[in-house]
């Protein structure tokens, strides 16, 4: 996936609520095979991408949401999944793509329920998030941005 792919930010276009574009100070994408142990791959390289970007205190945030948004896209979406982070002068971007059409779809939970909470999840966790069909290719990202 990784250097043939559309930057995240042109993918979700100018109607992107959070982002100045001209504030990008970096990115970085990793792509993820379809295996479980994609989830610990995504939060290994958020945490040395944060470090790197000296971020580190906002991992425990969004390493939780880069886990839940990385599990849905194994559960529900196809194969080729991939993890972009985004950084700006004030917002950082986790994005997640693959190739499914389907739309993630926030629900409600049975109190004794294992799992089913991934969205609340990133909901309380973020400081927004969203979803965009990728025109061209059937896919879709899912994006959470969070103040820096």
């Amino acid at each position: 996936m990784g250097n043939e792919r559309t930057p995240v930010l042109d993918v979700l276009g100018p109607s992107f609520p959070a982002f100045d574009r001209r504030t990008v100070a970096g990115t970085a994408t990793l792509d993820l095979p379809d295996r479980p142990e994609s989830v610990r791959s995504a939060r290994d390289f958020t945490r040395s991408t944060l470090r790197f970007w000296r971020l580190s205190e906002q991992f425990d945030s969004v390493s939780l949401v880069v886990s839940e948004l990385v599990t849905n896209a194994l559960r529900y979406g196809d194969p080729a999944i991939e993890l972009e982070l985004v950084r700006g002068s004030r917002r950082l971007v986790c994005a997640v793509r693959d190739a499914s059409a389907t739309a993630p779809r926030r629900t409600e939970a049975d109190p004794g329920a294992e799992s089913g909470r991934g969205l609340q999840l990133v909901e309380s966790f973020s400081d927004g998030w969203g979803w965009r069909h990728q025109s061209g290719t059937g896919g879709k990202v899912v994006w959470a941005v969070f103040r820096i």
